[in-house]
């Protein structure tokens, strides 16, 4: 008795990077959605500011949304087995830290 032919892996597409592409940093996500759309922007704000600029907006079916969350966590487990535990702010929530006003750190207490 024979077994079933296995089935062909997946290939991964080959992707072509054009050389003038910009990039964009960003510290700043908004993410938003319609029935039909999960649109993200990305932007950069600096400290001190109340403006930001949007550098980049991805705008998704729900499905592929859904598979670049698996695949970012699938990442990050992989970034923090290689490189240590990322740690999140403790004090506040990480919206308060990212989006809330600039605050000058504490100077150091002299003894």
């Amino acid at each position: 008795m024979t077994s079933p032919p296995t089935p062909p892996k997946p290939t991964q597409p080959n992707l072509e990077v054009p050389p003038d592409l910009g990039i964009v940093y960003a510290n700043l996500a908004r993410i938003s959605h319609s029935p039909a759309d999960i649109v993200l922007d990305f932007a950069h704000l600096l400290p001190g500011e109340q403006r930001a600029s949007v550098g980049a907006r991805i705008v998704m079916s729900p499905l592929s949304a859904k598979l670049l969350y698996r695949a970012l966590g699938e990442n990050l487990t992989r970034y923090e087995a290689a490189f240590g535990q990322i740690n999140l702010p403790g004090n506040a929530t990480l919206a308060d830290r990212l989006f809330g006003p600039f605050q000058h750190p504490e100077p150091p207490k002299s003894e």
